[in-house]
């Protein structure tokens, strides 16, 4: 059998959920890996078939997308050229993680794929959504369409959705606290961070920043480039965890019982959907309104949370339904 994997390039989570599920699908045969994008900071351990550009929104510095930037980035002819490249008819499986290129081939070919990510979640009308207009209502919708869809996200909130995919590295973490927090922005330059980290002197903060390429400490805040190892290690002993509104960093934080503080990207859609659900389910968000963060921060310190998430490994039975339904 041969199997197509294509994955979202933009952010870490989908290359982290990635190194997850392909050793899983090479179980059942040939795995061609392709992705399109150009803002992950963690790479796959598998060599790549093919690496295209597609289209990614660019993070920006002040806790948004970088809108110009980004459009700079769109080049509607080398996406469809790409598009042109893939033999998608030599493939008995095609599954896709949110990637455009691939999901818009095989909807004009006429082929089957599946949509297996996080974003799949939001084709059901039972998931939680702020009330909105918003045009990204329609991205999530039409970004990377698919025939099929097998969905992740904090709950179970419909008969296909999945609770979400813990790699393995961190449920073998050994769980401690030594009292620092973790933050991990990546929409937020490091240089406005740790003025404000710098207000709360009694406690240590480890930034995580895709905008610095060295590592530095000014007084309590200890900053790094995004590593992930030394991500993962910070996660496993802190107190909590400070970061944007993705999904598989949150979703990592509450398995390992950590505090959690979300403040999703302004204009990201997906991260107010999962910001919103997080809210619902009693977690504090700072939103895009909120221009003066420390009194959030501050309470969010001072405030003791309890919880106790059990997301099942269920990954290797996920992909198991999913080749043995639609694999042709």
């Amino acid at each position: 059998m041969k199997i197509l994997y294509a994955i979202q390039g933009t952010g870490n989570g989908h290359i982290s959920r990635a190194r997850e599920i392909v050793p899983l699908l090479q179980q059942y045969g040939e795995v061609d890996i392709l992705i399109s994008g150009t803002q992950s900071d963690v790479k796959l351990l598998q060599p790549l078939k093919y690496q295209f550009h597609g289209f990614s929104f660019i993070f920006g510095k002040k806790g948004g997308v970088h809108h110009w930037e980004t459009f700079k980035t769109m080049n509607l002819p080398r996406f469809i050229k790409d598009m042109n490249q893939v033999p998608l008819k030599d493939y008995n499986l095609i599954i896709n993680d949110f990637e455009p290129v691939t999901a818009w081939a095989c909807k004009l070919q006429g082929l089957e794929s599946v949509g297996l990510s996080h974003q799949a979640a939001f084709q059901s009308q039972k998931v939680p959504k702020p009330r909105s207009i918003d045009w990204a209502q329609l991205v999530m919708k039409y970004y990377a369409p698919a025939t099929n869809y097998v969905g992740f996200h904090f709950q179970k909130y419909d008969e296909f959705i999945y609770t979400p995919v813990i790699r393995s590295e961190i449920r073998r973490l050994i769980i401690s606290n030594l009292g620092h927090y973790t933050v991990y922005l990546p929409s937020v330059d490091d240089k406005l961070m740790v003025p404000l980290l710098q207000q709360m002197p009694e406690v240590q903060w480890h930034v995580f920043s895709k905008h610095t390429c060295i590592k530095y400490t000014a007084k309590n805040v200890q900053v790094s480039p995004v590593h992930n190892e030394e991500f993962n290690a910070s996660l496993a002993s802190c107190e909590g965890l400070f970061t944007g509104g993705g999904f598989e960093g949150p979703a990592e934080a509450l398995f390992l019982g950590k505090k959690l503080l979300v403040m999703p990207m302004r204009f990201q859609y997906e991260q107010q959907c999962n910001a919103y659900a997080l809210k619902q389910m009693g977690f504090p968000v700072i939103w895009g309104s909120n221009k003066n963060w420390l009194p959030h921060l501050k309470e969010w310190i001072s405030i003791p949370q309890e919880h106790n998430f059990v997301f099942p490994d269920e990954t290797a039975a996920v992909i198991a339904n999913v080749v043995n339904t639609f694999a042709r």
